[in-house]
């Protein structure tokens, strides 16, 4: 009869099923299986990849999913009941099935989530049709009954689900893994049969495919759970039989109940869902109040967006009309009307959209509706690179929203479709060659010097699997023969590598559908947002309709400048900017890109200086060429630009295509257009071989030089010959296309964020007070940026004012020709508050005093916290406070604020009143301060970088700035920015380096081996980097490290992954131990005392501690233990009275400083 695995976790049951899906359809046809199903814990993340891959292998594929069930109701939510949740397995058996099991999935994570997404009974008994359903494993419900001795409840829940489901669409699951309680639990279902007739059904609880595939199981359990291979009392699998057995396993397993085998291939027989790709499930545009016709409606916007954009001109009207039918018929009237709609409520709204991003900008629609506001026709745009009628698909409009207020668009789009008609899209963290050998490291119980040994031995570069690593690196391969410890460390890394780690949700993808969307697909919650379990290809190939709702923060930064341009220039809008201001063309030429978006990286800023740019057409090239492959024509386009003379075309009819990037090939609708023009074809067939040479499909780019030269008369394409160009010339020009149309860059795309990046420039170069406040606003979270940004003010000559509370705003603002710091970056004062402290302001004026403050904002979440922030980031300075009298005072102030406010509520005579004035306010009393000694300055600076992250009114570094500068201390932004493009010059992974900065934070933990190691945070005026010491530099310089120590570093480099470098430290100094400025002697070595005994156990050791309690200090002794070879550091005062005690207790050599 046959068999068939009904209960299998793959990949996607995450970091607990290892059974990847390629490889386990694969074996599963080794086998001989023709059906296999899919039942992962909860989810059906992977349904989709394994149906396709299942079918393209001949094996009929099952839907389905080990679901949760809550011991009472899924809403239910009571810690030690309600997580004792039970499994099931549910099968698809029709497209009835599929539309309950996706509500099913989708409602436990709703609405039932609790630790795991849960269904309950009720909802099951709604849900049913089309299902078939297995009691599950030892976890079932039925299973749970039987093994706490209740026999009755384990039958009645089998007679439930049996009355349910259906006969025939409910069987007792037995299985055999060789435990204990699954004996008990089999002999119970027996009893169940036997007394109810309920069928039976064999099953393997498949977590891995081959029995040697256990450990990589273990390994990932390990990493979910975060426990390592010795730990004790983890989570474990009993044995190694949770993989794919053949059937005559299976049948020896199960040889007394032959029919519980051959059910499931009865089941399999018997589910025949299956996936459809290609039809579009669009949803509807709700149409406004006295429309009823779609196609009207568009037809009657784009017209009167047609008007606004371009008047009366004919040749673009004909153009206009041609796209309207191509939607028409390609099915496309609602879609181009909802992007219009949301777009057109954004704009309403006044938040700021981009002017275009990717093919769309091609439109003349996009751009009569507003979706768009890029010419095409002023920069030779194509609509067929957008909606190509030779290949029908899906239009991909994206759209660019201010990052703060895009989630208003996605809150506008669910409430005029409907909160279950709109979802994001899931996507997974995959485990990559280095995260794979370090989370596998961790897990054996590795040191961390042997897994980033191997981890570093694997070559950068993006999707580099281990297998490739092994053949590209010599080291890795020697490591890899050399040591059976990492040859099974890479080995496991290589079985687990590539799977999916977690699942999160896509940064910018929406869907929107007509129906439900759980009536498509099922859905996941992913912090608070509900997503659709399958990614964004998937969701495409399933017809459903994906946006992407992009934030963008330069749109932000751009509207925050533009809002404090129009205080000194009212009506000022950044979209009505001239394009060809000089000044701003100029700024990029000379280098100043600094916060310019797309241009600041030190890479393109050099193209740009070479270029010097003097239009918009020159940013979109630069734009296009600075990425790899088309660098490589950088020279030439620069040479070109600079010396017109030497540009040259193959043939006259490119000159109109190619002069507008000096005659070289950028964009790929240069080489749309060479087609058309030089060939004959139309820009459809244009685009499709546009589309197969940059796939490199070469089949298709033999034929289609053929074309291109001779023609093709089916195809009514003429060729190049046909129209003058002679024949050699036309293969020259196809080889060029050719060698450049895999890299050729989306103009649409670049134009649209072209105009953006001038705006950017524009507004530093004219707006500069403005737009550098916006700038900073934007990236608090980034202090490295902020710093980059604050040097860029100081160029301009901007100087940035430390918080007041009267004088800023939440955010950066212009005063005076000067930035004023914002409120809303110090920690611990909420928006809140700081928004009441304005109004209050706004309202009642200026605050004259703290304790007038305090009165005034009494009731408005102040509290004890947030006043210190204030404080200690200098907000009160202005009034002529000490900030140490203040916050000696903070609790007598609010107190007396607090009372005062509660009998003024009661009608009680206030603290300031006079005796005999009727209880009339009287003159504030003056606030008495404690008399004392002002924070020293390091502690004043010290204060502004704990609240604000940064040093506002100098920095620790301004003393020892020269001295950093003679012992050669590199800038640490100097590191940073070298590696920040991806392509060191100065710097590479272990080059030694001499750095100098303050400690701004550090932790220290001891490791596996039970030594010390630090990570420790350093930063100069140019950027902060992270440090790691181990024991050896804690040893001699452990004692330095302290909060805004100013320190000297020698380390070297270490770049780990995609992670911002690091230094190891060698050896740490504080940098006032080091010479004065100017002198050329090398520094004082610092001294140390060694002390040698024969081993740590030697009762001398208490002595010599009691000894050293009489000589406290920072200097460093380094006891030597003989017989354990181990060093012991610690710290004390090197005196002539210390080193006298331990001669003559050990001996003069064995006590010695040097």
């Amino acid at each position: 009869m046959g068999f068939a695995h009904l209960h299998v976790h793959s990949e996607y049951s995450l970091l607990d099923g290892a059974c990847r899906i390629g490889p386990l359809i694969e074996r599963a046809k080794e086998l001989g299986q023709t059906a296999l199903a899919i039942t992962d814990h909860g989810v059906m993340y992977g349904a989709v990849a394994f149906y396709k891959a299942a079918v393209a292998a001949g094996i009929r594929p099952i839907i389905g999913c080990e679901v949760y069930v809550a011991p009472r109701g899924m809403t239910d939510r009571v810690h030690g009941v309600d997580d004792a949740y039970t499994h099931l397995i549910l099968l698809c058996r029709d497209e009835t099935g599929y539309h309950n099991l996706c509500y099913l999935v989708s409602a436990a994570f709703e609405r039932g989530f609790y630790g795991k997404p849960r269904i309950d009974w009720p909802l099951l008994h709604k849900h049913a049709d089309g299902l078939i359903c297995l009691s599950g494993c030892v976890a079932g419900d039925i299973s749970r009954a039987v093994l706490r001795g209740d026999y009755e409840a384990a039958k009645a829940r089998a007679v439930e689900l049996q009355e349910l489901f259906g006969e025939g669409n409910f069987y007792l699951e037995l299985q055999n893994h060789h435990m204990t309680d699954e004996a008990r639990v089999r002999a119970a279902l027996l009893r169940i049969h036997r007394e109810t007739g309920i069928p039976l059904a064999a099953t393997n609880d498949v977590h891995y495919i081959k029995k040697q595939d256990a450990y990589d199981q273990d390994v990932l359990l390990c990493i979910q759970t975060g426990q390592t291979l010795d730990s004790p009392d983890r989570l474990r699998f009993p044995n190694d039989e949770f993989y794919l057995k053949s059937e005559a396993e299976m049948r020896a397993l199960f040889d007394e109940y032959p029919d519980a085998v051959e059910n499931t291939q009865r089941i399999a027989d018997r589910c025949h869902f299956d996936f459809t790709f290609g039809n579009y499930h669009l949803p509807r545009f709700l149409l406004p109040e006295g429309e009823t016709d779609a196609d009207a409606y568009l037809t009657k916007l784009c017209a009167r967006g047609f008007e606004k954009r371009y008047g009366d001109r004919p040749e673009v009207r004909k153009r206009l009309d041609y796209e309207l039918n191509m939607i028409r018929r390609m099915g496309f009237v609602d879609y181009f009307l909802i992007v219009s709609d949301f777009i057109g409520y954004a704009k309403a709204q006044h938040i700021p959209v981009g002017p275009g991003r990717g093919s769309a900008a091609g439109s003349v629609v996009s751009y009569c509706l507003g979706i768009t506001d890029v010419d095409p026709v002023q920069y030779n745009l194509y609509f067929e690179r957008f909606l190509n009628p030779e290949r029908v698909s899906m239009p991909d409009i994206d759209v660019d929203f201010c990052v703060q207020r895009r989630g208003e668009v996605i809150d506008y789009v669910i409430r005029k479709y409907g909160a279950d008609h709109v979802a994001q899209i899931v996507t997974f963290g995959t485990m990559a060659a280095r995260a794979a050998v370090r989370d596998v490291g961790r897990v054996m119980n590795m040191t961390y010097a042997e897994v980033d040994a191997v981890a570093k031995a694997i070559p950068g570069g993006i999707n580099t699997t281990l297998d490739e690593a092994l053949q590209q690196s010599q080291t890795l391969r020697a490591m890899y023969d050399g040591d059976d410890r990492l040859h099974q460390l890479i080995d496991t890394a290589r079985a687990i590598e590539g799977m999916p780690r977690h699942a999160s949700t896509h940064a910018a993808g929406v869907v929107i559908t007509e129906q439900p969307v759980y009536a498509y697909v099922p859905l996941a919650s992913n912090d608070g947002a509900l997503v659709c379990q399958f990614q964004m290809t998937t969701l495409e190939e399933l017809g459903l309709l994906k946006m992407d709702f992009l934030g963008l923060r330069n749109l932000t930064v751009l509207e925050d400048a533009a809002r404090q341009g129009r205080r000194r220039e009212p009506g000022f809008q950044v979209e009505r900017i001239p394009l060809d201001d000089k000044k701003t063309f100029d700024m990029l030429a000379a280098g100043r890109t600094v916060g310019v978006f797309q241009l600041e990286s030190a890479g393109i800023t050099a193209v740009c200086m070479g270029l010097r740019p003097r239009s918009i057409e020159d940013i979109t090239a630069v734009i296009a060429l600075y990425r790899p492959g088309p660098m490589e024509s950088i020279p030439r386009f620069l040479a070109c630009s600079a010396h017109p003379e030497r540009i040259t075309y193959k043939h006259p009819l490119l000159e109109p295509i190619l002069s507008v990037t000096y005659g070289c090939i950028v964009y790929q609708e240069q080489v749309i257009e060479i087609f058309r023009q030089l060939a004959g074809f139309s820009l459809g067939q244009a685009d499709m071989i546009r589309r197969a040479m940059s796939k490199k499909k070469e089949a298709v780019i033999t034929a289609e030089r053929a074309a291109f030269v001779h023609g093709d008369p089916e195809r009514n394409i003429p060729g190049a010959v046909a129209r003058g160009v002679p024949e050699r010339t036309a293969n020259e020009i196809y080889d060029e296309i050719l060698a450049f149309a895999s890299y050729a860059f989306n103009k649409a795309h670049a134009v649209s964020y072209a105009i953006v990046s001038y705006r950017t420039a524009y507004m530093k170069r004219n707006y500069p007070h403005e737009y550098m406040a916006a700038l900073l606003t934007s990236v608090l979270d980034n202090t490295p940026k902020v710093t980059e940004y604050i040097a860029e003010c100081r160029e301009l000559g901007i100087r940035l004012l430390p918080p007041d509370i009267n004088a800023s705003d939440a955010d950066f603002t212009v005063e005076e020709g000067d930035l004023r710091f914002g409120l809303v970056a110090i920690k611990g004062v909420g928006r809140g508050l700081i928004q009441a402290l304005m109004r209050e302001r706004e309202i009642g004026g200026p605050f004259t005093a703290f304790d007038e403050f305090c009165r005034r904002m009494n009731g408005h979440d102040l509290n004890r916290r947030a006043v210190e922030s204030l404080i200690r980031a200098g907000c009160f300075d202005r009034m002529g406070y000490k900030r140490k009298a203040l916050m000696q005072s903070v609790d007598r102030v609010l107190g007396g604020a607090a009372s005062e406010s509660r009998m003024n509520l009661t009608g009680q005579m206030n603290l300031f009143s006079a005796p005999d004035d009727g209880g009339a306010p009287a003159d504030t009393t003056q606030l008495v301060l404690p008399d004392v000694e002002e924070f020293t300055r390091a502690e004043l600076i010290a204060m502004e970088r704990e609240t604000t992250g940064l040093y506002l009114t100098g920095h620790p570094m301004d003393d020892y700035r020269d001295r950093a500068r003679d012992v050669g201390a590199v800038a640490i932004g100097a590191i940073l920015n070298d590696f920040a493009e991806g392509n060191p010059q100065r710097f590479c992974d272990g080059q030694e380096v001499l750095i100098a900065g303050v400690g701004a934070s550090y932790k220290t933990r001891t490791t596996r081996n039970n030594t010390l190691m630090s990570y420790i945070q350093l930063e100069d005026d140019t950027g902060s980097m992270e440090l790691m010491a181990f024991q050896r530099a804690l040893d001699s310089g452990g004692a330095y490290i302290k909060d805004n120590a100013a320190l000297v570093i020698k380390g070297r480099v270490s770049i780990r992954d995609e992670k911002e470098p690091q230094i190891v430290v060698e050896s740490i100094r504080p940098l006032s131990d080091m010479n004065a400025p100017g002198s050329s002697a090398p520094p004082p070595a610092e001294k140390k005392l060694w002390v040698k005994l024969g081993s740590e156990t030697d009762p001398i050791l208490d002595r010599i501690k009691l000894i050293l309690t009489m000589f406290p200090g920072t200097q460093q002794m380094i006891i030597y233990c003989d017989r354990e070879k181990k060093r012991i550091g610690t710290r004390c005062l090197i005196h002539e009275g210390l080193v006298a005690e331990l001669q003559e207790l050990l001996g003069e050599k064995n006590v010695v400083i040097k």
